[in-house]
């Protein structure tokens, strides 16, 4: 908004409280029609890459405040390039206490994991450094913190700059709904917890109602804070309030503690906490898996090296959705043949010894059809005939697999129908589903095709069409 408030720094403030409102309405609107889902296009490849990558972005940010370097802006690749070229700039005091409280943190991690080290550690650097004068050495400490709280009300801001704020604000929610339940997702799957992305856009509209209502700018869930409060051990919601009532009176009557914090410390801190994000293991196993998966979590742990968490949030959702979208368009279609001695019906292709009945091909598409893959579907099903070495007079459509057609499928299957019809070929459709038969239906397919039954498997379709056809043989005259 800094383009839009023209250098003010009141108008400013006051666009950000505005924007934050406004993702506060967007994100309560989403909640009322339980959009959730939408933000979670997130498959478990990306989260991978996604995750490391924020490990070693969070790294970045956090090394040089360790050995009191300091820092710059930019990305991953930025931020390492200034501190590998300065680290001769390294001070002498803060490399110490940074080493020290990261020697204990780590220590904490593998033999007092369910004792709270890391408060230990921040009280002992706020008395090390009052006691030992650690700032006039070179340590950086964390410095003033205003005492208070800000004052309620709404923004003024007019009708025209609302409109020219919306943009910011959509984007702001689509960022901060995305990053919060990428971030809840992966702690709940760490701790085998479901999590409810509904009631996180409401826990985002509130914030940011507060946020807004009390002068801030938009926020949403943190990687560095949430890591920090399962490193305390939190495992309820209840480490929320819990945290911010001591926040609340730190605000009011202790901000003055805080300054002599020294900055290697809680460098420290947001460094063990991101350790355990490099998962290796699970690399290797999507490597083992796909290596096209490989590359997609490659791809992400690049996209938030190279522009920063926030677009490699975005960059991974559309990713994921792209994947989604392949795969859809692209469903397996699949020619069934005969198991021996039965009358079951298998892929051909992964038992070749299965039956071919001649002059019949029997097709299975696995996979709703919708208007983005039937063109796909139609192609393979006349693939399949072309590659028929005998002369094909009759093509079963296996539905089992099916779940539900839209506009575009249905007629998919009348196309076909008067396709085969118009070559000669007899046209049948084997156990669809009642919903995919009331889907055909609505198209009039029953009115040129014949009624649609229940219970028509693939094996009582080819019956039927061999005794029709025998009998129109014997019938026929010579």
């Amino acid at each position: 908004v800094g383009e839009l408030s023209g250098g003010d720094p009141a108008r400013h403030a006051a666009m950000a409280a505005s924007v934050a409102l406004m993702v506060a309405v967007v994100a309560c609107a989403a909640w009322l029609v339980r959009a959730g889902t939408v933000v979670s296009f997130f498959s478990e490849t990306v989260l991978v890459g996604f995750k490391s990558g924020l490990a070693l972005y969070l790294a970045s940010t956090q090394l040089p405040k360790l050995l009191g370097i300091k820092g710059t802006h930019g990305d991953f690749f930025e931020r390492s390039g200034y501190f590998l070229s300065h680290l001769g700039d390294t001070q002498q005091a803060s490399l110490l206490v940074g080493a020290v409280a990261l020697a204990v943190l780590v220590a904490g991690k593998l033999w007092l994991k369910h004792r709270p080290v890391a408060f230990f550690v921040v009280v002992s650097g706020m008395l090390a450094a009052r006691f030992l004068d650690l700032e006039s050495h070179g340590v950086a400490l964390l410095g003033a913190v205003p005492q208070g709280l800000p004052a309620l009300g709404l923004p003024d801001v007019g009708r025209r700059e609302l409109n020219a704020l919306l943009p910011i604000a959509m984007a702001s929610f689509v960022l901060g709904a995305v990053e919060t339940s990428a971030i809840g997702r992966m702690f709940a799957q760490k701790h085998g917890n479901r999590l409810d992305a509904n009631q996180e856009l409401l826990a985002l509209g509130a914030a940011n109602l507060a946020s807004g209502l009390g002068s801030g700018f938009p926020v949403s869930g943190g990687m560095s804070q949430s890591l920090l409060n399962e490193r305390g051990r939190a495992r309820t919601p209840i480490s929320g309030p819990i945290a911010a009532g001591f926040t609340l009176i730190v605000v009011l009557f202790a901000s003055g503690l805080l300054r002599s914090l020294p900055q290697p410390v809680l460098a420290a801190i947001v460094l063990t906490a991101v350790m355990g994000l490099v998962d290796i293991h699970a690399f290797r196993h999507i490597w083992q898996f796909s290596r096209g998966e490989f590359l997609v979590a490659i791809a992400a742990l690049a996209g938030v090296l190279g522009s920063g968490p926030v677009n490699g949030v975005l960059l991974g959702a559309a990713m994921s959705i792209v994947l989604l979208i392949r795969q859809a368009a692209q469903p397996r279609v699949s020619e069934l043949a005969r198991i021996p001695g039965t009358t079951h019906y298998n892929d051909r292709a992964r038992h070749p010894e299965n039956e071919r009945i001649p002059g019949v091909l029997v097709v299975r598409c696995e996979s709703s059809l919708f208007y983005f893959n039937v063109e796909y579907v139609r192609e393979r099903v006349l693939e399949y005939l072309s590659a028929r070495p005998d002369t094909i007079h009759l093509v079963v459509l296996f539905l089992g697999a099916v779940p539900r057609l839209d506009l575009a499928g249905a007629e998919l299957i009348a196309v076909l129908d008067r396709t085969l019809r118009g070559r000669g070929i007899g046209f049948r459709l084997a156990d669809a589903h009642g919903e995919v038969r009331n889907a055909l239906r609505r198209i009039g397919f029953e009115r040129e095709h014949g009624t649609l039954q229940p219970g028509q498997t693939v094996d009582l379709v080819v019956s039927q069409w061999l005794a029709s056809r025998r009998k129109h043989q014997v019938t026929t005259p010579e």
